[in-house]
């Protein structure tokens, strides 16, 4: 007797552990894992029935976070929900062409139905863009282009039309000559470099203007007011500030507060703080690109591209000025 009750015990307790094995397995398959990098997307094997699955799912990436792209997004946003898809829309911390890599990755690896991209750096991009292409997924690039990938197409403005532009308006009001202090931003960004480029060759061709100092702040904030802030220290009989990105137009609007000048600014762009700063005075002008049309553009391109109707190879935005003038109209 001893013996048998002894094997009985012994296989109870296997049971149990068998059992208990079992449990865990199964809460363990019944838990919803997120991945905050990686949002799920539209599969049609795994949700085959579900008459709320979104159409199709586009990504966005930007080169950095900032609240420059936030019309773009809420325009994107709601041009996707009215054709019945959705965005994933990721940005860098800060201006990091490693992390635009990843991000670029993840929605490969995610098969997203097309992606739009402002590369950080063009050439560098290039063969990750044509990977996405490889794979079946239109890119486009908008704001920064990346003429050497596969990309179907580009919108935005004419950059370096732009920065030419830019001069125009500065020679307008200079009447020719004076001493300009001059900030850029990321030095790989094919748009800031056109730009800069656009910029330069109007004030040396065609006027006595002089560029007394020239800075890139490279994606920072904080890097870009303290190199204002340096540039007009070491120039305080300066005529004029040209910012040639929206992080420098940015840091410009807390200069002319912080130290009460009264000297022209010009900056690409446009937000509400930029338009509150040329309604106050701080910011004389900024040169827009028509952003706002951005985010309905890449969607409806995206939408032509997935569909398999030709896209052109450029879609101009254009060039606009904005003034206190205007504002006022």
């Amino acid at each position: 007797m001893p013996s048998r009750f002894n094997d009985r015990l012994v296989i109870l307790r296997f049971t149990i552990v068998i059992m208990g094995i079992g449990l865990l397995l199964h809460a363990t398959g019944c838990m919803n894992v997120n991945d905050s990098d990686a949002p799920p997307v539209r599969s049609e094997a795994a949700i085959p029935n579900d008459a709320n699955a979104p159409a199709f799912t586009f990504g966005i990436i930007y080169p950095i976070s900032h609240p420059f792209y936030e019309t773009v997004t809420e325009r994107a946003e709601q041009a996707a929900a009215e054709a019945g898809g959705r965005l994933i829309v990721k940005a860098p911390d800060e201006a990091s062409l490693e992390q635009q890599i990843r991000l670029l990755e993840n929605m490969i690896r995610l098969k997203v139905d097309g992606i739009a991209l402002s590369p950080i750096n063009s050439q560098a991009l290039a063969p990750y863009i044509d990977l996405a292409i490889e794979s079946g997924i239109p890119v486009v690039c908008f704001e920064s282009d990346a003429p050497s990938s596969r990309r179907l197409t580009y919108i935005g403005g004419d950059n370096a039309h732009a920065g030419a532009q830019m001069a125009q308006s500065l020679e307008g009001l200079l009447r020719e000559s004076g001493m300009v202090l001059v900030e850029s931003g990321l030095s790989t960004m094919s748009s800031h470099k056109q730009r800069l480029d656009g910029f330069l060759g109007y004030i040396r061709d065609n006027t006595d203007i002089q560029v007394v100092e020239l800075k890139s702040h490279e994606g920072s904030d904080a890097h870009a007011l303290a190199e204002l802030e340096q540039m007009i220290n070491n120039h305080p009989h300066f005529d004029a500030f040209v910012a040639l990105d929206f992080i420098s137009g940015s840091s410009s609007i807390l200069a002319w507060k912080a130290m009460g000048l009264n000297r022209y600014a010009l900056t690409f762009g446009m937000t509400p703080s930029i338009e509150e700063a040329i309604r106050n005075g701080q910011i004389t002008l900024a040169v827009t690109q028509n952003e706002a049309v951005w985010g309905t553009q890449i969607v409806s391109t995206l939408l032509q591209a997935m569909q398999g109707e030709p896209v052109p190879d450029t879609f101009s935005t254009g060039e606009s000025i904005i003034d206190l003038r205007k504002l006022s109209l």
